[in-house]
């Protein structure tokens, strides 16, 4: 895959910023999407909009139905067993805190150990943090080697 064809397909990358080519770094927040998202949003939004799962006019069941199938599309690219296992949210905070609170309410006791790396963002650090205050738990930090190599026989408090 060639770097500058990918860019080709992302419009933003049109853009100069102060005369330089635009480098966007923060993708964990907010991600830049491809022309053919672009497109399909804007379709969606102008011919198609209205809630999903929430009413039974012609609209709102369509809605419905493509929000139903994009699952199941998603459960056969990565070979889920089922298609209730896909779990859209609208970022990766939101995901994160949803894993965090699901297992950690459902599964964790008194006295379990997370481990997570001394360099997590701070979204996969505070759900993690309520959980060791509301369930007793340890959070234990795998260190990172000066070659960011990771290392789990060396984890700390």
């Amino acid at each position: 895959m060639n770097i500058d064809t990918i860019k080709k397909e992302f419009p933003i990358f049109d853009e100069k910023i102060q005369n330089n080519d635009l480098v966007y770094l923060d993708s964990a927040n907010s991600s830049q999407k491809p022309k053919v998202v672009i497109d399909r949003i804007n379709e969606f939004y102008t011919k198609q909009f209205s809630n999903v799962g929430r009413s039974v006019h012609y609209l709102a069941v369509a809605a419905t139905n493509l929000y139903e199938n994009t699952r199941t599309s998603v459960q056969r690219y990565i070979n889920a067993k089922d298609k209730n296992e896909i779990v859209f949210t609208k970022g990766a905070t939101e995901a994160l805190n949803l894993v965090a609170n699901t297992l950690g309410q459902n599964y964790l006791q008194e006295g379990d150990e997370i481990l997570i790396t001394e360099l997590e963002h701070h979204s996969n650090y505070v759900p993690w943090h309520f959980l060791r205050k509301s369930k007793n738990i340890k959070i234990n930090f795998a260190e990172i080697k000066i070659l960011r190599l990771l290392t789990l026989d060396q984890a700390t408090v």
